[in-house]
């Protein structure tokens, strides 16, 4: 039989605390600001009206099933690219300052504008931590 130790059990796995601290950080900016546009649209100003409450969550889901995606293969053995699907996931809050391609921040709500930019920045620090995780997993 077979033994395996500590360290390999521990591999799979093995993205650190503080990518996990940033993907909560980012989870929650990401939920406060889809949320916040899902049931303020109507504040937003010059939202295209094909977007409406129901799109907004759709489209929550669909960037969440990337960060999904990167735990699952972290999780099973793949950390390399793990960290590279949570890259792009945080990079895809950067999506969130295309607001100011319609309206300037003054036209936005203070709440508008404190939500874009918290995911904006958590996604920015996610994705750099992401893709240091990338070359490192790749090093090794």
């Amino acid at each position: 039989m077979v033994e395996i130790s500590q360290g390999a059990r521990e591999r799979p796995f093995s993205l650190p605390k503080h990518v996990w601290a940033l993907l909560a950080v980012y989870f929650v900016a990401t939920l406060a600001h889809f949320v916040h546009n899902a049931e303020f649209i109507a504040f937003y100003p010059n939202m295209p009206a094909s977007i409406t409450r129901e799109t907004v969550y759709l489209a929550w889901l669909a960037i969440a099933s990337v960060g999904v995606a990167g735990i699952l293969f972290a999780r099973f053995g793949l950390p390399a690219l793990g960290a590279f699907l949570l890259g792009c996931y945080g990079a895809l809050g950067l999506d969130a300052l295309q607001h100011y391609t319609l309206a300037l921040c003054s036209e936005h709500t203070l709440a508008a504008n404190i939500t874009i930019w918290f995911e904006a920045t958590a996604g920015m620090l996610l994705a750099v931590t992401s893709a240091l995780q990338v070359n490192i997993h790749l090093a090794r």
